[in-house]
């Protein structure tokens, strides 16, 4: 496949660590190791501003914009506009891959990069509701964003359906390329356990969508009924108060223990001491949380929604209703099986999750979707204000041409042929060796 210029832009990045930065870091390390050119763009985290180079010489614009709010900047769309023009022309990016429905940052690069000719990928890691007045707005926004956008990645065949309903995209134009994990990074310790108990880890943000009170009414009942029950819960959030009432209520501070929040580094290390893992949360796209616990050789008990059923086989994870009832079953059976020493062998778990996740894998089909999108002809002006008419907001078809404006304006004051172009990183390492 022919060398591609890619620039994965979020407003989620390191040194912030979750399931979008991961996504956004070990895939640009696959496609680098390939020999494409990445580069990443987000805003400021702190005092970290300007241009930054990580592993294999990936290169991350970290532009000198104020986090408005959740992480994100403040969605103006035409700000930022002279910014993006000139990394977009001076790196020559050909695709540009926005990542998560909340980065405000993204969809502003992606109407730009339109405008400019550039190709448009977006991967959506979330799923949203249909009812509350924010879904309707989040999805609203959604639409308008993926209207001109020439194709659309979802981590689950459940996230593929949930985005074509609510930004009302078409279904060809949507592809399922679940998350990964690096099992090197997650290998199992059995010798961490404690022999005489039976530890029950818990990885998550403690909010709502978590299900963190379905989670601490779990505690009560469990520690009640099995004393040899220890939970080691690593995370935190703004329902923590709740998990340390339970535990001071229940004088359960001697098997209960609150890690707080931890570096992603660190999580291994906790999932490595645990017998079971335990997730309650009340949706998911797809859930990596339990396939690093699976590749610790943790047996595994979930709630059954969103993406969570097809991430794992039967034998390596217990689903139940997002209920306390059904959740409680599930413990009390995996609770059984460690018992009577009735589980997969961790290492054989391990191979299995190296098997069917890895980065490798996620990039050869990622890099199909960018072949396909580099075969399409640039959009028009005339064709991004069509696309967008069918959202139905016909203001925004106003934003459109003001962007087309602004670039035109710019184009005759810095002209793209005045704009020196950044020396490849990789491509100069190659060349060197090579002399």
């Amino acid at each position: 496949m022919k060398r591609i210029r890619i620039c994965m832009v979020s407003d989620f990045f390191y040194p912030n660590m979750g399931g979008v930065e991961e996504h956004i870091y070990n895939l640009s390390q696959c496609l680098l190791k390939k020999g494409h050119k990445v580069i990443v763009i987000t805003h400021s985290y702190g005092n970290r501003v300007g241009i930054r180079y990580m592993t294999m010489g990936l290169k991350v614009y970290y532009l000198p914009i104020k986090v408005f709010y959740n992480q994100c900047i403040l969605p103006t769309m035409i700000s930022n506009v002279s910014l993006l023009r000139h990394i977009f022309l001076r790196e020559e990016v050909q695709i540009i891959h926005g990542h998560s429905a909340f980065s405000a940052l993204s969809h502003e690069a992606m109407l730009i990069g339109n405008i400019l000719g550039l190709k448009t990928v977006f991967t959506d890691h979330s799923l949203f509701g249909f009812a509350d007045a924010s879904a309707l707005v989040t999805n609203k926004l959604l639409q308008i964003s993926l209207a001109a956008c020439n194709h659309c990645i979802c981590v689950s065949h459940t996230g593929k359906e949930n985005t074509v309903l609510r930004a009302k995209v078409n279904s060809d134009r949507v592809s399922v390329i679940p998350n990964a994990v690096d099992t090197y990074s997650f290998l199992p310790d059995p010798n961490q356990r404690i022999p005489s108990q039976i530890t029950i880890v818990i990885v998550s943000r403690l909010v709502y969508r978590k299900g963190v009170d379905l989670t601490a009414q779990l505690i009560a009942d469990i520690c009640l009924k099995y004393k040899d029950v220890h939970f080691l819960i690593a995370g935190d959030g703004p329902k923590r108060w709740l998990l340390e009432e339970i535990r001071e209520r229940n004088g359960l501070q001697d098997r209960v223990v609150l890690l707080g929040a931890l570096d992603h580094s660190q999580v291994r290390n906790v999932l490595i001491k645990g017998d079971i893992f335990l997730n309650t949360s009340l949706t998911e796209a797809y859930c990596m949380a339990i396939v690093e616990a699976v590749s610790c050789g943790l047996k595994v008990v979930s709630t059954k929604v969103g993406g969570i059923p097809e991430v794992l086989p039967e034998d390596l994870i217990i689903l139940t209703d997002p209920t306390v009832p059904a959740l409680m079953e599930g413990l009390e059976k995996a609770i059984r099986e460690v018992n009577a020493g009735e589980f997969v062998c961790p290492y054989e778990c391990n191979k299995r999750v190296e098997h069917y996740y890895n980065w490798l894998n996620v990039s050869s089909r990622t890099e199909v979707v960018y072949h396909s999108v580099s075969q399409e002809e640039p959009k028009t002006l005339s064709q991004i204000l069509f696309k967008h008419l069918g959202s139905g907001v016909w203001p925004y078809l106003l934003v459109v041409s003001l962007i087309y404006l602004i670039l035109k304006f710019y184009e005759f004051w810095i002209p793209a042929k005045d704009i020196d172009r950044a020396r490849d990183y990789n491509k100069t390492k190659t060349e060197s060796k090579e002399k």
